[in-house]
């Protein structure tokens, strides 16, 4: 006798965790051991009392592991027995019928298939899968009605195969697929037998269950003959073996060239797409199952498929209750409807729209990445874009994008990529906040994300003539949130030479910055964003003028004349130190020196002049400016040498402090930064922060003090993109 590997295991090693499966009650009524001790701890009689109570409680779980060996002992022994029976030439018929029915009752449950293989079982069912008691030996005349042995062999035999890959092939090795084979001829023995229906329906299931993801198998099957058995089986009278003969050819074809083109040959397409007309769920969800196996990847099998009328039965399944069936259906409108096929505008017009978008909303991920998928085909042809898009599909697809699993975003993502190639799906993809859906980046894989980016190229390139003159209507008419996605969504893809046109003439600049006032912090950003690109976008195509020096300054002394004595008519003190100047240079430099030593103030004939409140440092970097236009400021010294040079104007050297300035922009300093910029007008700088608070606006809302600040810029934002919309755009080169 054998003795299985999970019985040894028990007696080796007992697992605590199947003791409290086995016998719950048993150890639910058992006092937890620490709380025994902690009770019974004060005097020597209860320390007694404890101890006997935990050699109750050990001699419990041994007598739990011994019932429990014993009942694995007894299992193997009795499969051991049936295997026996079932080898045995000298058993009688009812002996045998017995030991069959046995094992396939013990085969139901998965903890029992590897001791039946590991004693025999698998040989001994193959053995008598063919029962000498059910047929005479002339061939198809019935001795009997009795298939109970043949039945239930096939019973063991489908679920011991569907229990591991690996008892697969030991089935096949034993020589299964003959025996199952003539099984599958019988269709002609006891017409109108439920036992002789069985039989049929569990060889079926035996090569559904063998073939399953083994392509040596499945050749196999057809080497030794098992497909035409199983065709003729298709029109069979009994619904449960047709159902039965699809699966199993379901399976064979699946990646098997050679199996699908023996199945086309020997005509079973027109019974298949009959099928699909079943009012049975399980056998039309089988035969289109079928279908689209053999339709995968076959070009020429997908044209006998819609030949044979496969077509207006597969829409029709899309509304199937089965939500298995309406994914294979969606699957098999996708593949009909593949880049290379003519029918795409056929599938649209016998109405597979209208369920595709349905199958969007399931709970099932399945169904709704195969309703993407299909949509995503029939999205390449323009008129089907319309379509889609005015059915609600956009909305749909969109909501899909929130999904996290990587294949249903980018069916998705393909599907709505297909619908933005069409102009009249614009407007759709922005008053349903689509262009914030898109760019919100939730996607799981790069390939998606790629093809976002062109999908939102795609809307862009249509964002001109009749397309922006829509949009612009809508944001004067609409309701308020519909204004505020339209002006958001044309931020970021309008051309920048529009921009003056939708943002000022038309408003639009309110419905971006309205949302800083009043909205949720979402919306709030998105209004960040938007303007940020704005800015951005046409700053690129309308330049900043450069502001010229006050008075122009022609030229420079040079670096040989900074704080030389040579000609020199003017010395200033700073700090207790001479710098040597000449009021030439001073005056073309700035209006400040010009009437400081032109005008009637007393500098002008003043040989020293003294300077508070600038140090030394600064001032020589002022005075190396005006001389040569050209300084290296430090960090450090910039924020004061800013100071100076708004003191004495010099508006050059204040546009290279503010450039200097902007670099130690951030999160933690930007109020006191915008304040500087305030302070002591410099523009740049402002402008500089109030960008650097609409690229970084995500992070500085977390901060206690930034509801109060952004409030305070929101003004400076207007001006600030407003006069840039003004300037004239340059063409891009």
């Amino acid at each position: 006798m054998k003795i299985s590997k999970s019985l040894k295991l028990h007696r080796s090693n007992p697992p605590s965790n199947l003791l409290l499966v086995r016998r719950p009650s048993s150890i639910s009524n058992l006092p937890p051991m620490e709380n025994n001790l902690k009770r019974q701890r004060t005097t020597r009689v209860a320390g007694r009392s404890s101890k006997r109570g935990r050699e109750t409680y050990a001699v419990s779980i041994i007598t739990q592991i011994t019932e429990i060996e014993e009942e694995e002992t007894d299992l193997v022994v009795a499969i051991s027995r049936h295997v026996d029976v079932l080898n045995s030439s000298f058993s009688d018929a009812g002996d045998v019928k017995g030991a069959a029915a046995a094992l396939s009752s013990l085969a139901k449950t998965d903890e029992n298939v590897e001791m039946m293989v590991e004693n025999g079982a698998i040989p001994a069912l193959v053995r008598n899968l063919e029962s000498p008691w059910s047929l005479a030996i002339s061939g198809n005349v019935a001795k009997s009605c009795d298939h109970k042995l043949e039945k239930d062999c096939a019973v063991s035999l489908g679920l011991i195969a569907a229990n591991q890959p690996a008892y697969q092939q030991l089935i096949v090795d034993a020589g299964v697929i003959a025996p199952t084979v003539k099984l599958l001829k019988r269709r002609g023995v006891c017409i109108g037998c439920m036992e002789a229906n069985a039989v049929l329906r569990r060889a079926a299931d035996i090569i559904t269950n063998i073939a399953h993801d083994n392509p040596r198998i499945k050749t196999n099957i057809r080497v030794e003959g098992g497909i035409p058995p199983l065709v003729e089986l298709l029109d069979f009278p009994d619904v449960k073996v047709q159902r039965a003969a699809a699966g199993a050819l379901r399976t064979v074809s699946f990646r098997n060239d050679e199996n699908k083109n023996q199945i086309v040959e020997l005509n079973a397409l027109p019974t298949l797409v009959l099928m699909l007309q079943s009012e049975d769920p399980s056998v039309h969800g089988e035969s289109i199952g079928a279908i689209g196996n053999l339709v995968h990847s076959s070009p020429d099998i997908k044209k006998d498929v819609i030949r044979a009328g496969a077509l207006q039965p597969v829409i029709g399944l899309l509304s199937s209750p089965c939500l298995e069936t309406q994914r294979e259906a969606a699957l098999l409108i996708g593949q009909f409807a593949a880049p290379d096929s003519d029918c795409k505008v056929h599938i649209a017009q016998r109405g597979a729209i209208t369920p595709l978008i349905k199958m969007l909303e399931s709970s099932d991920e399945q169904v709704t990445e195969m309703a993407a998928f299909a949509l995503g085909r029939l999205a390449q042809d323009t008129h089907n874009q319309a379509g889609i898009g005015q059915r609600g599909g956009i909305i749909s697809l969109l909501n899909l994008l929130d999904v996290k699993t990587g294949s249903v975003q980018h069916n998705a993502a393909f599907a709505l990529y297909g619908l933005a190639d069409n102009e009249e799906n614009v407007a759709d993809f922005i008053k349903t906040g689509g262009i914030q859906k898109l760019q919100d980046d939730n996607f799981t894989v790069q390939p998606t994300r790629d093809c976002v980016v062109r999908t939102l190229k795609r809307l862009e390139n249509k964002i001109h003539g009749p397309v922006l003159n829509q949009l612009l209507y809508l944001m004067k008419t609409t309701e308020k949130n519909i204004q505020m996605r339209i002006a958001l969504a044309l931020a970021h893809l309008c051309d920048p030479k529009d921009g003056k046109l939708i943002f000022i003439d038309n408003s639009g600049m309110e419905f971006l910055l309205e949302p800083l006032y009043i909205s949720s912090m979402k919306q709030q950003k998105y209004s960040a964003r938007a303007l940020f690109e704005l800015a951005t976008k046409a700053t690129s195509f309308a330049p900043e003028d450069s502001a010229p020096s006050s008075p122009t300054q022609r030229a420079f002394l040079g670096e040989e004349f900074v704080n030389n004595p040579t000609l020199s008519d003017v010395t200033f003190l700073i700090d207790g130190k001479q710098f040597f100047a000449h009021k030439i240079c001073l005056v073309a430099s700035s209006d400040i020196f010009r009437a400081m030593f032109d005008g009637l103030y007393k500098e002008r004939n003043a040989q020293n002049v003294e300077i508070p409140n600038i140090s030394w440092e600064v001032f020589e970097l002022m005075m190396r400016f005006i001389y040569t236009g050209k300084i290296n400021i430090t960090k450090y010294l910039a924020q004061d040498l800013l100071v100076a040079a708004d003191q004495y104007l010099l508006e050059g050297l204040k546009r290279l402090c503010e450039y200097t300035i902007a670099q130690d922009i951030c999160v933690e300093n930007i109020p006191f930064m915008y304040d500087l910029a305030d302070t002591f007008n410099a523009s740049a700088l402002r402008r500089a922060c109030t960008l650097f608070v609409l690229e970084h606006y995500t992070k500085l809302s977390s901060e206690l003090w930034f509801p109060m600040f952004i409030k305070k810029i929101i003004p400076e934002i207007r001006s600030y993109i407003t006069d840039i919309l003004r300037r004239p755009v340059q063409a891009s080169s």
